[in-house]
């Protein structure tokens, strides 16, 4: 599938010049996550909107995409925090976790080649997968798309575990250490990430931003 097709509208970079800072989630949706795991899920989605939201800066300038997989949709194509709803995610099929990131990947080029058609400047993209299992599809070539992209800074990508995730292959996909979910603590986790995007979104374009540690005790994850 291509996303150099996908229609988007000018004037939505004419009414808001602001940079951009895009984040993609890649979730897994496959039958595994059936119950309470899904549920989470879509509750730490919706408290991510609402963060994004109601800081005025963030709102304007991050924008989300969500792409599940079980199996691979694009569930929400980029859009400014402002204008972003969290979708209800359902769980059913496989992990096709390198088609996803593959897909993703794509996506993510294309939205930043349209910013700069348009003129717009922007930060790195983050990419940031959650799983709970292992792939079910030949994920080495989207590891090694990951590695090229994270040599040359073209995004940065995050991976998460949660209980049943096999955390060696998330190893060998992502340059970054994985971590693993704290139980099912999607709220600290999508708390978290807002907080990090809104930094993100209030520094330079070329500043590297220290975030903070979600591994501590009182964090959201466990290396």
């Amino acid at each position: 599938m291509s996303y150099d097709q996908i229609p988007f509208d000018a004037s939505e970079f004419v009414d808001n010049p602001e940079p951009r800072c895009p984040c993609l989630l890649l979730l897994d949706t496959s039958g595994s996550m059936a119950g309470r795991p899904i549920e989470e899920l879509n509750a730490g989605l919706q408290t991510f909107a609402g963060q994004l939201l109601s800081d005025g800066l963030a709102a304007k300038r991050v924008e989300v995409a969500v792409m599940s997989f079980g199996p691979v949709r694009l569930q929400t194509e980029f859009t400014t925090a402002a204008h972003f709803t969290a979708p209800v995610l359902r769980a059913e099929g496989a992990t096709p976790m390198g088609a996803a990131i593959t897909q993703g990947l794509e996506l993510v080029e294309t939205r930043k080649r349209i910013y700069r058609e348009q003129g717009i400047s922007y930060y790195r993209p983050w990419v940031f997968l959650i799983t709970d299992g292992a792939p079910t599809d030949d994920w080495r070539p989207a590891a090694a798309l990951v590695a090229e992209g994270e040599e040359r800074k073209a995004f940065s990508f995050f991976a998460v575990g949660i209980e049943g995730a096999d955390m060696n292959v998330l190893g060998q996909i992502t340059s970054r250490q994985p971590l693993r979910l704290r139980g099912l603590d999607f709220a600290g986790l999508f708390t978290w990430l807002s907080s990090s995007m809104g930094s993100v979104s209030r520094s330079q374009t070329h500043e590297e931003v220290p975030l903070v540690n979600p591994a501590t005790p009182q964090g959201w994850a466990v290396v």
